[in-house]
């Protein structure tokens, strides 16, 4: 355990983007914004959360703007997610790798979990990784839409087996960006008892921060959902879902057969042709 958790302090040094039913009203009978996104593809509209309003009115901006026209749907995988709205994207030459395009900003995450989640359909912002994105910012731009598995029961009872064992961890590592500087400290003075006393420090808050929080356990909603129409629950609570597709999942479905290159962007480009607020 102590090699271990030292091994973490050393990795916590080092540091995707990059994702149904019809239109209702939300707590305050405000109606929710519908979207259609023009493909050469096909049509696929989504409707924008109003919980998630930061997301929701920059997508309306861009979308406006013309930002969206001609770009791609540059990552593809199947039974993942379809992402696009990479700026660079536009008229770029087949075999260039795409995805690190962005428009200047990032949105701060509104996450509305356990609510939304990454079902099938769901709209979310792409983003950096957490190395360089602790708070987990999204993407001024980028988005993807999750097509995913379906998962049986078993499956989601060990993926919360696992989210609940890796608790202490997760904490651990982020104690241990917060107590960086001393860590520097004790390294460049090659105090390695100093590292391990503070290992056994942080790893016993970690443990007692661990023990107050509640275990993790998908809500019914979410069951219903990854055992039935499909998903990706890991990206939960990680990725801001801002929307969902309320027609054209078929165009979606169509879009994440494509044949990709050893970067997941298709063969043959799939194009944005315009984005509508209906």
């Amino acid at each position: 355990m102590r090699k271990t958790l030292l091994a973490l302090l050393t990795l916590s040094l080092g540091g995707l983007m990059a994702c149904q039913g019809g239109a209702k009203k939300n707590k305050s009978m405000d109606k929710e914004t519908l979207v259609k996104i023009e493909t050469t593809a096909g049509d696929i509209t989504v409707k924008l959360y109003n919980e998630t309003p930061q997301h929701r009115d920059n997508f309306i901006k861009l979308a406006r703007k013309g930002t969206y026209e001609g770009t791609l749907f540059h990552r593809v995988i199947k039974d993942f997610m379809i992402q696009a709205g990479d700026p660079e994207s536009k008229n770029a030459p087949k075999g260039k790798m795409l995805g690190a395009g962005d428009v200047g900003y990032t949105l701060p995450a509104e996450f509305v979990y356990p609510k939304y989640f990454h079902k099938k359909g769901a709209l979310s912002a792409a983003r950096q990784g957490d190395n360089v994105n602790p708070k987990k910012e999204s993407s001024g731009c980028q988005f993807y839409i999750v097509t995913g598995k379906v998962y049986n029961d078993s499956t989601l009872l060990g993926m919360e087996k696992q989210m609940n064992d890796n608790r202490i961890n997760i904490l651990f590592n982020a104690l241990a960006q917060k107590n960086m500087k001393e860590i520097y400290k004790l390294r460049k003075a090659n105090d390695e008892d100093g590292l391990y006393d503070l290992q056994e420090k942080l790893f016993a808050q970690a443990e007692k921060e661990a023990a107050a929080q509640p275990e993790f356990h998908f809500t019914p909603e979410q069951i219903q959902a990854y055992t039935t129409v499909g998903g990706t629950p890991h990206l939960d609570g990680e990725y801001t879902v801002f929307g969902e597709v309320v027609e054209g999942m078929d165009v979606v479905d169509k879009i994440q057969q494509a044949k990709t290159d050893r970067n997941d962007r298709p063969e043959e480009d799939i194009k944005i042709v315009k984005v509508e607020v209906e």
